[in-house]
């Protein structure tokens, strides 16, 4: 386990990493201690060149105990209230924690509607990357302060899998309060035995899982199941392993147990073919020294963009034809219709001026393109 663990995170340029409610606040206080550990992993990861997110929950525990609210189910409102006031208190103790390191922190609040409206999930995703970037370690937490039933992920283990999907991590990692994946639940069965690898999430893999089993936790491990599957399909390798211990990930890597769940393929790949198998809204024609620049691995600029073609909005799917007709890519578009027809052959320096607003340099960009 130690070689394993130690191959998937060496290797990844993209790390996330998941923490629940019950690791991060016990009675209602915050493990200040545990954290710093944490911040100390986090430092270890960027002193290896690779970027880190962090998808915390926490700030429903956190409020809960400021308020003196009861322990177990809240009504709505007062969840919401609990996590307006603890989220303020999570954002500050990531800061705290990360600061001495040097290491800059922001806060990203998200509702599932970020991922499922394309408009609002390319405007994500882009915020996201240019964080990491800039070197940020951004706390990502579902926004409880206005979710409601209906556009909730429903546990931060699928939240932090549309987030690592959504950024093209290269691994995931779970932290929990057990050390991966059994053949049954080791708390109600001694014989259960540990499974350190899975390849693919069969009907007998889900019939082991159970279900949550952490006061102030949502997630169990039929949820993190489900996060399994849509980090493997969008390419990244996810773990399942036990955080309760100082320094969690340097534990990993030392060879501390846990189940990892092996990517189909490559973050770029799966999201190439997420993109060609959607719809198509429209066309866009360029001209032959865009065609070239697209297939050396350039983004789509509107100075090589001859004709719009279809009715389609900011972040819908669209073909990329050459001059012959001939399709050269798919991908999806950073302008509607309209505006793509307003900045047709436009250098950037024109496209301000063209839309009477300083919009984005490319059409399409690189990242949102199949080729």
């Amino acid at each position: 386990m130690e070689a394993l663990s130690a191959d998937i995170i060496g290797a990844a340029k993209v790390v996330v990493l998941k923490i629940g409610s019950a690791l991060l606040v016990q009675q209602g206080a915050l493990r200040e201690a545990w954290l710093g550990s944490i911040a100390q992993d986090v430092m270890m990861l960027k002193a290896q060149g690779k970027a880190v997110l962090i998808v915390s929950s926490g700030s429903i525990a956190l409020g809960r105990g400021v308020l003196n609210l009861p322990t177990g189910d809240l009504p709505l409102e007062q969840a919401q209230a609990a996590a307006a006031v603890g989220q303020i208190r999570l954002a500050h103790a990531y800061q705290a924690a990360l600061k001495p390191h040097e290491i800059e922190t922001a806060q990203v609040l998200l509702t599932l509607e970020d991922s499922q409206n394309r408009r609002r999930y390319l405007n994500t995703r882009a915020t996201l990357n240019a964080l990491l970037g800039l070197g940020v370690v951004p706390i990502v937490n579902e926004n409880d302060t206005v979710a409601t039933d209906e556009i909730r992920y429903g546990d931060n283990d699928r939240l932090g899998a549309q987030v690592a999907s959504l950024i093209g991590a290269d691994v995931l990692v779970l932290f929990s309060d057990i050390d991966g994946l059994y053949s049954a639940d080791p708390r109600l069965n001694p014989e259960a035995g540990h499974i350190s690898e899975v390849s693919e999430i069969t009907h007998e893999i889900e019939d082991m899982a159970g279900d949550p089993g952490s006061a102030g936790a949502s997630g169990g491990m039929r949820t993190k199941l489900m996060a399994a599957r849509i980090a493997m399909d969008a390419g990244c390798a996810m773990a399942i392993a036990k955080g309760e211990k100082m320094r969690p990930v340097q534990g990993m890597l030392a060879g501390e147990r846990c189940t990892w769940f092996k990517a189909k393929q490559d973050p770029a790949s799966a999201r190439k073919r997420w993109i060609s198998a959607m719809k198509m809204a429209g066309i866009v024609s360029i001209d032959a020294g865009a065609a070239r620049a697209l297939r050396g691995g350039k983004s789509l600029l509107p100075a090589g963009v001859r004709a719009i073609e279809g009715k389609f909005e900011r972040g819908d799917p669209v073909e990329i034809r050459d001059e012959n007709g001939d399709l050269v890519a798919k991908g999806l578009v950073a302008y509607s219709a309209q505006e793509a027809a307003i900045i047709t052959g436009a250098n950037s320096r024109e496209i301000e001026t063209r839309l009477g607003y300083k919009g984005r340099s490319a059409l399409i960009h690189r990242d949102n393109m199949a080729i």
